[in-house]
């Protein structure tokens, strides 16, 4: 009797911490896909083993594309987010849509969408800031750095103001265009994101 109470308990104890387990969506293009890398050195897959080494038992699920864009994540989502039911959305877009040179406030309106659209389905959310080398302009760039600033406070969500912070520009932390980071930077990357995220899981 005493043995099957404790393999009771034991099943009863698996069962909480499955239920407690949520998923991390990340949603973002070639910097989140791991553009030029194997997916196994790439952040998302980091954050899967540190999320195991500090206990947590959430799931990672990295829907990110290369080349995508605001419209395209937002275009996306929703069924991200009914296949997933996520705890956790990771924003990781705008890039492209800086170096297409698009207008910022349609950048603003796909991820205030996308934010709305996460919350409405009950997760939070982090957003990964991004900004443009400076040969875009001092107008354009600050426009388009401020828009995850503006979203940031307006919707009261985690920012990471800029996700490559201690890897653009460094050279040997960059891929040979000098646009996607190395496998050398993946781990900053994730130290970036971390402190952010930690404190909604």
């Amino acid at each position: 009797m005493r043995m099957w109470l404790m393999s009771a308990g034991l099943a009863l104890y698996c069962l909480a911490q499955s239920a407690t387990a949520g998923t991390v969506l990340i949603v973002g293009d070639s910097i989140s896909a791991g553009f030029g890398l194997d997916t196994r050195e790439g952040w998302a897959s980091l954050l899967q083993t540190r999320l195991r080494q500090e206990g947590f038992d959430d799931k990672v699920v990295n829907a990110s594309i290369s080349g995508d864009t605001s419209a395209g994540g937002q275009a996306r989502l929703p069924a991200l987010l009914a296949a997933h039911t996520p705890e956790v959305v990771v924003l990781e877009l705008g890039g492209n849509d800086g170096l297409r040179g698009q207008p910022p406030a349609q950048l603003r309106q796909n991820l205030a969408a996308m934010i709305d659209q996460s919350r409405q389905a009950g997760a939070k959310v982090l957003l990964l800031g991004m900004q443009l080398p400076p040969n875009y302009g001092v107008r354009y760039t600050t426009a388009f750095a401020e828009v995850y600033k503006g979203l940031a406070k307006d919707k009261q969500v985690a920012l990471v103001p800029f996700f490559l912070e201690g890897v653009g520009g460094v050279p040997e932390l960059m891929q040979a265009d000098g646009i996607h980071p190395a496998q050398g930077a993946q781990q900053r990357l994730l130290e970036n994101a971390w402190p952010a995220l930690k404190p909604l899981l």
